[in-house]
């Protein structure tokens, strides 16, 4: 599996398992993304920001997300306390496509993107979610990430989430 930026030419495939990831959710009984977001839009301003990025297996994108450098706007305004108030990345509309479902994929794309932040010197990331999006909350909180309150974005309160990585010792 190899992470890598998302191209102009991904845009459809992208499209195509973010709703197959809607589609679960609202299976689900989850209200996350029920709204038409994310879109092709958002995809394309993702690709043109240099933010998208897929996890790309044996010719084939198994996974979505954005990944910025460039905070969130939204994060100023925790009703909570983060972590730490240092420079962070931050993960958006993460996806996995259906065929890879319950295969693990997601926490392994968790770990790259951790891998992929901290060789840019980046030590801590930040995630939301909704509320009812128990899976999500499960896999974030399974991969280490530490509940710091809740935002409001894209128009409803999302639970928050941080995770500070470990320097390697053994590297100093």
């Amino acid at each position: 599996m190899e992470l890598r930026l998302a191209q102009a030419n991904d845009v459809n495939k992208i499209h195509e398992i973010i709703i197959q990831g809607r589609n679960f959710l609202k299976k689900c009984g989850v209200n996350q993304w029920q709204n038409g977001y994310p879109n092709k839009e958002d995809i394309i301003k993702d690709i043109e920001k240099q933010t998208g990025y897929i996890l790309y297996d044996a010719g084939k994108i198994a996974a979505y997300a954005c990944i910025d450098f460039d905070g969130e706007p939204a994060y100023d305004n925790l009703k909570g306390t983060w972590l730490d108030q240092n420079e962070y990345a931050v993960i958006h509309r993460m996806v996995v496509d259906d065929s890879y479902k319950g295969q693990g994929l997601a926490k392994q794309f968790f770990e790259q993107i951790e891998t992929f932040v901290y060789a840019r010197g980046i030590l801590s990331i930040r995630v939301d979610t909704d509320n009812d999006n128990n899976i999500m909350k499960h896999l974030i909180e399974k991969s280490g990430y530490v509940y710091c309150g809740t935002i409001w974005f894209d128009n409803s309160v999302k639970i928050a989430y941080q995770k500070q990585l470990v320097l390697d010792k053994r590297q100093c």
